[in-house]
């Protein structure tokens, strides 16, 4: 219990820090837990209650991808968003594929590592546009895409290795079974539903809390991963009040998530295998792929490889999602490379996203005025 203790005061600490500066909190988490953690001060150790906390953590971040989930969306604007999120896709998860294995990774890590290498972090682009007051700009709406297209990529993905020795038949239907039985729970009981998030008191908390970790619990029964269980149930709620449950869960995915980075971060071996070149060489490529897919997009989708600046300023951070594969499926050496991946392109990240527009400007300005412009400062 101290260790918890000890833990969420330093993460109290850095989040006063990180939003005093304006600055993603994210891999200063990490980087809290490894300094509290085996790979440095040995002052916290991963205890049975903090590991309950962090798969909350982590049940919460993914209740909410599905109820952020909008398919009618990704219908509306199917070419952009297809044209947008396939060359994303297939820059970055080649790109990072290939590195992860000649880095000499097996097959299964690579394609891991490769997946935390291509998906950004939705929360941190969201949010660099809305402090930075983009969303008024075109490359705005296609950033947005992105986001979505690789939402719907990672769910995929985590169908795929969550079948594990299962029959892909069987389990695709046991996926099909449940989507169909919560859909229905939702249309056939919405107006029960938005009575209860209607209420001003502590049920709809209560119900919100209840109805994840539930459903969370019951898929030991049937064979189904509580992680695509949880996507399954937000996805279905998403058609009745998405705004309130947000609400109401929000405060438990925030402080559960908090616990879940430092105490990676405290559980990582630096000591895995893992050497600083491969660890600059994997960040790097991170950044540059996202600058290759970026100028790409906007090229396709604008017209203008500016455009693409600004998409790569504001996609470059990895974060909660390429942690939580680590978390789910990553091996010691692999965590280690993708977290430090997450705290390099995070930090560079939060830069890009703010000064992007002066990047343009200053790649867009002719070199001389460009000359003229660093004297007049």
């Amino acid at each position: 219990m101290e260790g918890i203790v000890l833990a969420l005061f330093v993460c109290l600490v850095l989040a006063l820090v990180t939003k005093y500066l304006s600055i993603p909190p994210i891999p200063f988490y990490i980087i809290g837990g490894v300094l509290l953690g085996q790979s440095g001060l040995s002052l916290v150790t991963s205890s049975e209650l903090s590991h309950f906390f962090s798969q909350m953590g982590l049940i919460f971040l993914l209740f909410f991808m599905g109820l952020e989930l909008k398919l009618e969306r990704v219908a509306a604007n199917r070419s952009a968003v297809l044209t947008s999120g396939v060359i994303d896709l297939n820059i970055n998860m080649l790109i990072g594929f290939i590195a992860a294995y000649m880095f000499g990774f097996t097959l299964v890590e690579s394609l891991v590592i490769a997946s935390a290498f291509y998906i950004s972090s939705t929360a941190m682009a969201i949010t660099s546009l809305i402090e930075n007051r983009k969303l008024m700009l075109r490359e705005a709406e296609t950033v947005i895409w992105l986001m979505m297209f690789e939402d719907l990529v990672l769910i995929i993905f985590l169908a795929i290795i969550s079948a594990g020795d299962q029959n892909p038949f069987i389990f695709l239907l046991k996926i099909a079974g449940v989507l169909a039985f919560l859909y229905a729970i939702a249309h056939y009981g919405k107006e029960f539903l938005i009575s209860i998030l209607d209420r001003s008191d502590e049920l709809p908390i209560l119900f919100t809390f209840g109805a994840v970790l539930t459903t969370a619990s019951f898929s030991m029964y049937i064979g189904v991963p509580e992680t695509m269980m949880v996507i399954a149930l937000g996805a279905a709620l998403a058609t009745t009040d998405p705004d309130a449950f947000e609400q109401h869960a929000r405060p438990f995915k925030d402080v559960f998530l908090v616990v879940f980075f430092v105490f990676f971060g405290i559980t990582m071996n630096l000591s895995a295998g893992v050497d600083f070149f491969m660890i600059g060489a994997i960040s790097l490529l991170a950044i540059a792929s996202k600058l290759i897919s970026g100028i790409l997009t906007g090229i396709f989708i604008h017209g203008s490889p500016l455009s693409g600046i600004e998409i790569w300023g504001n996609t470059i951070a990895r974060g909660e999602f390429s942690i939580a594969l680590a978390a789910l499926f990553g091996s010691p050496a692999a965590a280690t490379i993708i977290a430090a991946m997450v705290v390099v392109t995070s930090i560079i990240g939060a830069f890009t996203s703010k000064y992007s527009v002066r990047m343009r400007r200053w790649i867009a300005a002719p070199s001389g005025h460009r000359g003229r412009h660093r004297r007049g400062h």
